[in-house]
């Protein structure tokens, strides 16, 4: 769990993780301005890690990903302690890389009616699809959606990709999923209903303009690179 000023969230999301199938809970703070620490504490989560500086949404996942390979997982899932997504999907998510259906699994708020009915504003909605159009075309695949952040990866995945030379922004996101893809992994989605409120963690108007540019980015230099035109460091030797 990445976490940022998650102390109001935390505990309702971290209920909500089936305990029976996961080993362990890592947190990562990224330099919360509240009580997020002590509020994991008296959960009795145990894997805390607290950044001495903000590193960003980007960075923060890299700590996450890199402690969970040291401690020797199998099966890592992203889920924000925002409880904009709700970890009730664990066991589905697990088990379709466990019996070795797709090695990557998104929880994707586009697949059904989750979004809009969640809440998600009109204009990121719209935006949101836009996007994944081009995405689609450009790396030639078909997703619901590149944008979710509720995500699972096999070991053997995160050990593949260069995923600590991507951007330590929110545009981390999508450089790793555009690096599944150029290594050669599928990757699979099921409906995930999505809840948009006052203490959810969301992006600012600019900021979202800047990520939409970044996808774009993405997507053109992922195209270039498998045209053989350029080379990229997203897309080399982890």
């Amino acid at each position: 769990m990445p976490a940022y000023n998650a102390e109001k969230t935390l505990e309702t999301t971290y209920k909500e993780i089936p305990m029976d199938i996961v080993d362990e809970v890592i947190l990562t703070d990224d330099l919360s301005q509240d009580n997020t620490i002590e509020e994991a504490k008296k959960l009795g989560i145990k894997e805390i890690h607290i950044h001495k500086q903000n590193k960003g949404y980007g960075g923060n996942q890299k700590t996450c990903y890199n402690r969970a390979l040291e401690l020797g997982a199998d099966i890592v899932i992203m889920v924000h302690p925002d409880y904009q997504y709700t970890p009730k999907l664990i066991h589905s998510m697990a088990y379709i890389i466990a019996n070795d259906v797709y090695p990557v699994v998104l929880g994707s708020r586009i697949l059904g009616k989750g979004a809009l009915k969640g809440g998600m504003p009109l204009v990121k909605y719209i935006a949101n699809r836009i996007l994944t159009l081009i995405q689609n075309i450009m790396l030639n695949k078909k997703l619901s959606e590149y944008h979710t952040g509720y995500r699972a990866f096999s070991a053997e995945v995160l050990r593949n990709i260069a995923y600590m030379k991507n951007s330590d922004d929110f545009i981390f996101d999508n450089e790793m999923l555009a690096q599944i893809f150029y290594a050669g992994y599928d990757i699979g989605e099921v409906t995930c209903p999505t809840k948009y409120f006052e203490d959810a963690s969301s992006i600012n108007m600019k900021r979202s303009m800047i990520y939409g540019l970044g996808v774009l980015r993405v997507s053109l230099v992922y195209r270039l690179c498998k045209w053989g035109l350029m080379k990229s460091k997203l897309f080399s030797i982890r």
